[in-house]
């Protein structure tokens, strides 16, 4: 149960400052590859309404699909995580520069470079951390087990593993998932019991230099307590051609006698010839649970150089 409380921690991606402080690490701000040129957008002059977007966010898969589309692609990463104390100050620093490639028909990871730093793993050899793992198994397929054989995206059933509730939260925000103590129903925030908390943006805007999009913001009232909502935040950024998901990013945090977390988190995808991939990952928050100790940390992992195989 420990376990399970500790990840669907994670799930939750407890990260920033948890005393309203924010803290400069990698601040992974709303899609900061995109550059906005109104922020006053007519939607409906564009034949769009908000329906439209709350629809395109709840029944998109191919945020998802392109972590399971790298599988099929050569391709460089570079992975930066910093640990942090109580003070905020760094305790522990990973680098890695990873070759993925393939080999007579089988994902190979090669290690082109790797530093470490600080105090990061136990006795046994596995991180100090429990949030570094299970980044690293999410994002990194570290064990070779998560995007290679699952086409569908997980879908908040009573009968999910924890590990396939924290993807159900990470790439379809929005949509209910059960089986989390206390705030299942906080994650529908399009659900009729949540819509009154929130408030939409739209805004027009140009991604990586060239790709027109929309930017669809959804945030918290400010009358809104505390202990109503769990996401303060969404933001989704669609290619305006396509209607295709290319960033998203996310606010969340709550706090009860059980856990605190509060986490900030950006993920960025690119078109390489007409495949959607992931190019960019960034996060930062703090989080804690009773009789664990406090996890601080944050990630900046950048994925290029695709090439397919």
């Amino acid at each position: 149960m420990k376990k399970f409380i500790l990840s669907i921690t994670f799930v939750l991606m407890g990260f920033c400052a948890l005393h309203a402080q924010q803290i400069n690490r990698f601040n992974p701000d709303t899609i900061k590859s995109v550059v906005i040129d109104s922020n006053i957008v007519n939607i409906k002059s564009h034949k769009l309404n908000v329906q439209d977007f709350i629809d395109a966010v709840v029944a998109d898969t191919s945020f998802y699909k392109a972590f399971h589309n790298m599988k099929g692609y050569d391709f460089i990463a570079e992975n930066r995580i910093y640990t942090f104390d109580k003070k905020n100050k760094v305790n522990g620093k990973i680098y890695r520069k990873l070759h993925h490639g393939d080999v007579n028909g089988k994902h190979t990871i090669e290690t082109l470079a790797k530093r470490d730093s600080g105090n990061l793993y136990k006795s046994n050899g596995k991180y100090q951390l429990y949030t570094v793992e299970m980044f690293d198994y999410i994002f990194q397929n570290a064990y070779n087990s998560d995007f290679s054989s699952i086409e569908d995206l997980p879908g908040g059933g009573k009968n999910e593993t924890y590990k396939d509730k924290l993807k159900t939260l990470i790439f379809r925000p929005g949509t209910k998932v059960t089986g989390i103590p206390f705030i299942s129903s906080k994650t529908e925030i399009f659900g009729k019991d949540m819509r009154e908390f929130y408030l939409y943006q739209f805004a027009r805007g140009t991604y990586l230099d060239s790709i027109p999009v929309y930017r669809f913001k959804v945030i918290r009232k400010p009358s809104t307590s505390d202990g109503d909502v769990m996401i303060n935040e969404m933001t989704t950024i669609f290619d305006t051609r396509t209607f295709q998901i290319l960033g998203r990013y996310i606010d969340m945090k709550y706090s009860n006698m059980f856990f605190d977390f509060n986490v900030q988190m950006n993920i960025e995808l690119n078109n390489y010839n007409g495949t959607l991939l992931p190019a960019k990952i960034s996060y930062q928050g703090n989080w804690n649970v009773p009789f664990h100790k406090e996890e601080r940390a944050a990630f900046l992992i950048l994925h290029k150089e695709y090439k397919k195989e």
